[in-house]
């Protein structure tokens, strides 16, 4: 019984508590004082209570806007969102920041901000990457303004990652019309993904679909097209043993040169090696 009344007393305490801190807020809340505001929403925010922070703060951005307090409350807005995962009006206000208040002491902190809430908005690869190449974007320009400062090795990390992402897209999509055996629309796409990612971790097997999309379009051509991509493959057969010679594919690539030779009536020379 004793103990029932130990409870029951400080629930008592921590309702009246949380009755009393509630009703303080909705003071600072419907306050028309806004320095009073102000400060209350850097104290909540250092307290890490980011969505009573956050909706002070939204109230005093109209209000302080073009003023010398404007960079500190977009500021603090900014993280506030970003604490409640709404990176986009995050990105907003620290974009807001840096093109309105370059000079601030918080802008280079808001610069990388920028990228890195895009960093965080940027979707599974196969989705469309726009929001990944503004962060590339945004990284780059923060470390092109702040070359020394301590966020940049970050800031290159994440923009390799974000790098390897864009690849893996490009990758997947063209690998999409191979694999739907539209050779035609595979050998652009294969070959613009090589030209554009040429030291893609991908490249081996990027070019063994090449030179089978080749061959299978060859293969599958009218007879005025034949010879002419069957020269295509076997060109891009040579480039490939001559750049992985002990690939994986070497087998297959063999049994497509072999063919496309036997097609074309082609006949090693002593000069040519295929090994």
């Amino acid at each position: 019984m004793l103990l029932k009344m130990k409870y029951f007393k400080i629930g008592l305490v921590v309702f009246a508590f949380v009755v009393s801190s509630c009703g303080n807020y909705n003071k600072v809340v419907k306050s028309t004082d806004t320095e009073y505001k102000y400060k209350k929403a850097i104290e909540y925010y250092e307290d890490g209570e980011y969505v009573k922070a956050g909706t002070l703060l939204k109230d005093l951005v109209s209000i302080y806007r073009g003023t010398n307090r404007a960079d500190k409350i977009y500021y603090y807005y900014a993280k506030c969102n970003i604490a409640q995962n709404d990176y986009l009006l995050a990105k907003h206000y620290f974009n807001s920041l840096v093109k309105e208040f370059p000079m601030s002491d918080y802008a280079e902190e808001s610069y990388f901000m920028v990228g890195y809430c895009s960093y965080l908005m940027s979707p599974k690869a196969r989705l469309d990457q726009q929001e990944t190449a503004e962060a590339i974007d945004a990284l780059q320009l923060y470390v092109n303004l702040y070359p020394y400062n301590d966020r940049v090795d970050e800031a290159n990390r994440l923009i390799d990652e974000l790098n390897n992402k864009l690849v893996y897209k490009a990758y997947l999509s063209a690998r999409l019309y191979y694999d739907f055996k539209n050779y035609k629309a595979a050998v652009i796409a294969l070959n613009n993904c090589l030209n554009k990612y040429p030291d893609s971790k991908y490249r081996e097997d990027l070019k063994f679909m090449l030179l089978e999309s080749k061959y299978n379009l060859a293969v599958a051509s009218v007879f005025d097209k034949r010879d002419e991509r069957l020269s295509s493959a076997l060109d891009e057969y040579f480039s490939f043993v001559d750049e992985f010679p002990d690939s994986k594919h070497k087998k297959d690539a063999e049994k497509y040169y072999k063919v496309t030779a036997r097609m074309l009536n082609y006949k090693e020379n002593a000069e040519t090696n295929i090994n």
